[in-house]
């Protein structure tokens, strides 16, 4: 007698392309299932292709891929692999986004300029994605680009209990900017600590320049808080200003490392003790330092992926 169960109910199925396999073989081991099967290559003339190598009729698909370097690369093998994913009738897809990549251009602030961010949105929607999961957006109106139900994950706690064991003294949180100030102020109060706030602009041609403190840092330790690094600009100028201002030590941590350009070379000659990242995105051996710990998402990602299939929450994990 055939089962009446769902064929969508017999476990998850993990896919990954190109741009962080060591993290979708993490999650899988999470789950205690195996990495799916699936061939992503380029050809000589730069074409992605893609080939699903076993049956996923009816499952329930998770396609982990960040939009990290190569990024336009890792975008398009996401969306080819979605694609086959729909065309190999999946009962239901998921995209795994644990970097927004383009996320930064998510409003027109200027004359002429496209909304990239939306674009992604409407791209991953059209490959054939039912719902997404991604990781601390750099602005959480990303969200409302989508069409679709969009799950977003945080590495606050993550990296709020690894500080919270080293258990550092006379310590502030400092966002590095204004834009960001609300969730370090949630890193604070689970620290519980006192909230600093860079005021910062950019100058055309000259990076970010931060201005101002609003808060005190005069004899303490300092942590920054931000979403991402990329060339470690905004990172650098805010720690010249603590250190101006007398702070007496310094740490940073992100959720995202993306440390691009000169940031190895500038966090290298910086005074800062240790930065703290996650696995989002990978970071090669080229580009580590050795004050960088990385802390790995892959239980959160795997959590979330397990509820999600089973139809449970997912904000209940970080209540």
């Amino acid at each position: 007698m055939p089962s009446s169960i769902p064929l969508i109910n017999h476990g998850p199925r993990v896919f990954t392309g190109n741009a962080n396999p060591a993290l979708a073989k993490a999650i899988c081991s999470y789950l205690k299932i195996q990495l799916g099967e699936a061939e992503v290559f380029e050809f000589s003339n730069e074409n992605v292709f893609v080939r699903i190598k076993e049956n996923i009729r009816q499952r329930d698909v998770f396609i982990v891929q960040p939009i990290s370097s190569p990024v336009n690369t890792s975008l398009v093998e996401m969306l080819i692999m979605m694609d086959a994913a729909r065309r190999a009738s999946a009962g239901r897809i998921t995209a795994v986004v644990p970097y927004y990549g383009y996320g930064r251009t998510d409003k027109k602030d200027q004359p002429r300029v496209p909304i990239t961010a939306r674009l992604i949105a409407d791209l991953i929607t059209t490959a054939g994605a039912d719902r997404v999961l991604t990781m601390d957006l750099h602005a959480g109106q990303i969200q409302g680009f989508f069409n679709i139900p969009v799950d977003e994950l945080t590495a606050l706690t993550l990296i709020a209990n690894y500080f919270e064991e080293k258990a550092l003294e006379d310590l502030v949180v400092v966002a590095t900017d204004i834009g960001i100030s609300k969730r370090a102020r949630d890193l604070a109060e689970r620290l519980n600590v006192p909230l600093a706030i860079i005021e910062k602009r950019r100058v055309e041609g000259k990076g970010p320049q931060s201005l101002n403190i609003i808060g005190d840092v005069q004899g303490k330790t300092v942590l920054t808080f931000d979403d991402e690094i990329d060339t470690a600009g905004s990172l650098i100028s805010a720690c010249e200003a603590m250190v101006r201002a007398g702070a007496k030590d310094l740490y940073a941590c992100a959720t995202h490392a993306i440390l691009s350009g000169p940031a190895p070379e500038r966090i290298r000659n910086s005074l800062i003790r240790e930065i703290v990242v996650t696995d989002t995105v990978p970071i090669p051996e080229t580009r580590r330092e050795d004050r960088i710990t990385v802390l790995s998402v892959a239980p959160l990602f795997g959590e979330a992926i397990q509820r999600i299939h089973q139809g449970e929450s997912v904000g209940a994990l970080f209540q």
